[in-house]
């Protein structure tokens, strides 16, 4: 079942270790081992997508540290600030005395959560590159947060929502429009199949163009997406802001078939994974549905 961790994550619990308690031994989902000598209590979250998640599974009070891209829930803006997701200040991090980091492989930097590391303190890095990973990622965070029941709960919630945004597709599930979603301007850059924000698109009936490219986040011009034959052009507002003024500015620069499709989507419901793919999800389904139906 999906409800359950899919990847041997070296659950150990309540372990002696030369004769101090150990109430958890872990690898996280780079495989390096986190030891916990009891649940945490004090959490430091570099990742906006996860500190929406800790408040979800009702963990807020024991957050002691947020990046400043840490924006929802609006509670988050209470606790300290220790930096961005890049460049994280690990010197106000140890000072926190956090009983567990919360980073992600993609969004943080491996020096610093190596630093961090160094420092002594336990770092438990999250890697999801598809919807299935991010819900296997929630339960493991279960696991070492001890919250077990929450994340179960809010995984289940999850997968419920997937089954019905699947059943609703209908037949858009063979009859898939190609898509070229940018992440970046100046240079542009999109992403391969093996992210997470490939497997939403793919979810929601659309075909990435740049699914087979070498690189996870590859390089291009407008001239090479056009040549993928992409039947939409869609922007979202992160990690690069794409707003009304790009879409005008894109717009002389493609086919004009293609240039009635641009559409501005929310970019948080594209990447972000957690809690709040039960309403970005959602959201993105119902704005691409009509989106398609305008298209036809």
């Amino acid at each position: 079942m999906i409800f359950r961790p899919q990847v041997d994550a070296g659950f150990e619990p309540v372990t002696y270790n030369h004769g101090i308690m150990t109430w958890l031994q872990v690898a996280d989902e780079l495989g390096f081992r986190v030891e916990l000598q009891r649940p945490p209590q004090r959490i430091v979250s570099l990742v906006p997508s996860w500190t929406e998640t800790l408040f979800g599974l009702g963990l807020g009070e024991r957050i002691v540290g947020v990046t400043r891209f840490c924006i929802a829930p609006p509670e988050a803006s209470r606790i300290t600030t220790i930096g961005g997701t890049k460049n994280p200040n690990v010197d106000a991090i140890a000072r926190l005395a956090p009983d567990i980091v919360i980073a992600n492989a993609e969004e943080n930097r491996r020096e610093d959560i190596e630093h961090l590391r160094a420092r002594g303190l336990a770092v438990f890095t999250t890697y999801p590159r598809k919807i299935a990973s991010a819900v296997e990622s929630i339960l493991r965070l279960g696991t070492v947060l001890d919250c077990e029941p929450q994340a179960n709960a809010m995984a289940r919630a999850i997968v419920q929502q997937v089954s019905v945004i699947e059943t609703e597709l209908g037949p858009w599930a063979k009859l898939r429009f190609r898509a070229f979603c940018p992440i970046w301007k100046n240079p542009w850059m999109s992403f391969n199949a093996d992210t997470y924000a490939h497997d939403v698109l793919r979810l929601l009936g659309f075909n990435n163009v740049f699914a087979s490219a070498g690189e996870r986040y590859p390089r291009t011009t407008i001239e090479e997406a056009i040549a993928l034959r992409p039947d939409f052009v869609l922007l979202p507002d992160e990690p690069y802001e794409f707003r009304a003024k790009d879409v005008e500015e894109l717009k002389p620069l493609l086919p004009p078939p293609l240039s009635r499709r641009v559409v501005l989507i929310n970019g948080r419901d594209l990447h972000w994974y957690g809690v709040h793919m039960l309403s970005g999800l959602r959201s993105l389904a119902a704005l691409l549905a009509r989106v398609r139906a305008a298209a036809v």
